[in-house]
């Protein structure tokens, strides 16, 4: 099975960047589409950003177009997110996850269609 692990999180000033990192191990990413969610508390997850397995493809929510930018790297196992000018309503728990079954990603709120989900990198962006 497909195991995912988020690095990257921290504490940052608003306008800072972070990158966040999504490890895979076991299996390769190769036919993966690949989502970047994040969850504020009492909310429901939210897909910021997805990437199609070949990283030809890739989506953005409203909110952070033109901020923050995803990308991979299949021959190391690895999806990034950078994130730019970030601002105090980025403050969330961030998830890579893995779409087993399309190419082309698709921007959800929720799990969607993402089966293999990482524990969570915290953002925190002060105010």
């Amino acid at each position: 099975q497909l195991q995912l692990v988020e690095s990257g999180g921290g504490l940052v000033q608003p306008g800072g960047s972070l990158r966040l990192s999504c490890a895979a191990s076991r299996l390769t990413l190769d036919y993966y589409a690949i989502g970047w969610f994040r969850q504020a508390p009492g909310k429901e997850h939210e897909g910021v950003s997805c990437i199609d397995n070949s990283g030809l493809s890739t989506k953005y929510a409203d909110s952070v177009k033109g901020r923050f930018t995803i990308s991979r790297d299949n021959a190391k196992n690895m999806v990034y997110l950078q994130m730019n000018s970030l601002k105090p309503e980025d403050t969330g728990v961030y998830y890579c996850a893995a779409d087993p079954y399309s190419t082309m990603c698709a921007l959800v709120s929720g799990e969607g269609p993402y089966d293999y989900w990482g524990q969570g990198t915290q953002v925190t962006v002060l105010s």
